[in-house]
């Protein structure tokens, strides 16, 4: 079984059984609150409500990691509670005021929200002992702390379980001693020296890292529970694409590309036109690109270059060694004779010659949002860790350096750039992209 799901599989069953434990919850606060209901909300009505309210709450409580809540003091755990009851209130607030009975049925929902406040407390706690029992409650850890740090912190993960953190002390010299597919956490503690390598290392190495607060009992770090939202610690995840993010990614995906191709259609086929009336040959050409787990992607664009382009680049090259550590810098030439005139660059610096690759899209080869496949020249020129990285995400159509820099960037910032994209990669971030792709277009800078 995949690492990443054997550590999803227990979350998933732990968050099951809490979500079941909140609905028994709210069950228990209906039946306790049914006898002091007003005359005349018993019946339909306050069922439908208190159900829409329950839902909500529990909606919330999953959006403020509550399910399973690892990692969290009890006292956050009531807050975020707290918080979401708030919410799912001033909602029925807003809605009594349509509502005939809205203001008595206010109240009792309020009253509801409340109740179930103080009852879920009581079965979280025989829901996390059950989990506990079956043994799905927590993730291995491993605990690298300075000094004698390490065995206390060990002995306080195992009598405050509720953490979810499964302790293994860690005494060795070195992260490369463990074996791969054990721990996938490591809570960090303390000042430990030269045990711990840098952060990126560490990254690699684990889906989590957890640089710990003080806890009650022992004073780590001076860092406090407070400063970082009631959590145990700063926690550093590896960011990995999880099934769902993909899904939505890919149903956005279509539905952005195929609209988009049927109104551009037009655009390009009069592109296509003036490319064949300035130089008679293909107007499309297809160039294989590394993408999503080294797979070759068939990059589909309009032809912004003479058929015999390679040659003529030859012959710069041989004429003028200038050009040629331009081209070494950013694989991109600003006063480029390959390309055709007029329409070639207009092409290239609306990024209308790149508008086929939506087909690519709709094909699953391409997304909106990634880094630009590259040709393998261009790739050769970055480190081997670099070129692994980016085969872990599928390559796109518009990336954060088309929008930042475009050809402006030579090969290191391209790098870096494409690296913060990649660790940072969410749906938010795909859109913030996304809606800055056009202004950048607009632009024209560092286009050519």
């Amino acid at each position: 079984m995949p690492v990443a799901l054997r550590r999803r599989l227990p979350r998933l069953v732990t968050a099951s059984f809490l979500i079941a434990g909140d609905i028994a919850g709210y069950l228990i606060a209906y039946f306790v609150l049914l006898s002091f209901l007003p005359s005349g909300l018993e019946g339909a009505l306050a069922e439908r409500t208190f159900t829409i309210a329950a839902l909500a709450a529990i909606i919330l409580y999953a959006s403020a990691g509550l399910y399973p809540g690892y990692r969290l003091h009890n006292h956050e755990h009531l807050r975020r509670r707290t918080v979401a009851a708030v919410k799912v209130a001033v909602l029925a607030a807003f809605g009594a005021i349509v509502l005939p009975e809205g203001q008595r049925l206010l109240l009792s929902t309020i009253g509801f929200l409340a109740l179930g406040l103080i009852v879920q407390p009581f079965v979280h706690w025989l829901v996390r002992g059950l989990c506990w029992k079956l043994g799905v409650w927590g993730e291995r850890a491993v605990v690298i702390g300075a000094g004698n740090l390490t065995p206390a912190l060990v002995a306080h993960f195992k009598d405050h379980w509720q953490y979810g953190i499964r302790p293994e002390p860690f005494f060795a010299d070195s992260l490369e001693t463990l074996p791969d597919g054990g721990s996938s956490i490591a809570v960090v503690a303390g000042d430990t020296g030269s045990l711990t390598p840098d952060l990126a290392a560490m990254r690699r190495k684990f889906a989590e890292v957890i640089l710990l607060s003080d806890t009650p009992n022992l004073k780590v770090s001076g860092l406090r529970p407070a400063d970082v939202g009631g959590e145990i610690g700063i926690r550093l995840a590896t960011g990995e694409s999880s099934v769902n993010s993909d899904l939505v990614r890919r149903i956005l995906d279509l539905a952005i590309a195929i609209p988009a191709i049927i109104v551009v259609s037009p655009f390009i086929a009069f592109a296509a036109a003036a490319i064949y009336a300035i130089d008679p040959g293909p107007v499309f050409f297809r160039h294989t690109r590394e993408g999503r787990s080294g797979k070759p992607v068939h990059v589909l664009k309009l032809r912004t270059m003479y058929q015999n382009a390679e040659q003529r680049l030859e012959a710069l090259f041989r004429d003028n060694p200038a050009m040629r550590e331009e081209w070494l810098s950013h694989f991109k030439l600003k006063e480029d004779p390959r390309v055709l005139p007029v329409i070639g660059h207009m092409l290239r610096s609306s990024s209308i010659d790149e508008l086929p690759q939506l087909v690519n899209i709709i094909a699953g080869e391409m997304a909106i949002v990634g880094p630009r496949p590259f040709p393998e020249y261009h790739l050769l020129a970055m480190d081997c860790e670099f070129r692994a990285k980016r085969r872990s995400v599928t390559p796109g159509l518009t990336g954060l350096w088309q929008i930042s820099e475009r050809s402006n960037a030579d090969i290191e910032l391209q790098q870096q750039l494409d690296e913060f994209y990649i660790d940072n990669r969410s749906l938010w971030f795909d859109c913030q992209i996304l809606l800055s792709t056009i202004p950048a277009l607009f632009k024209h800078r560092g286009a050519y």
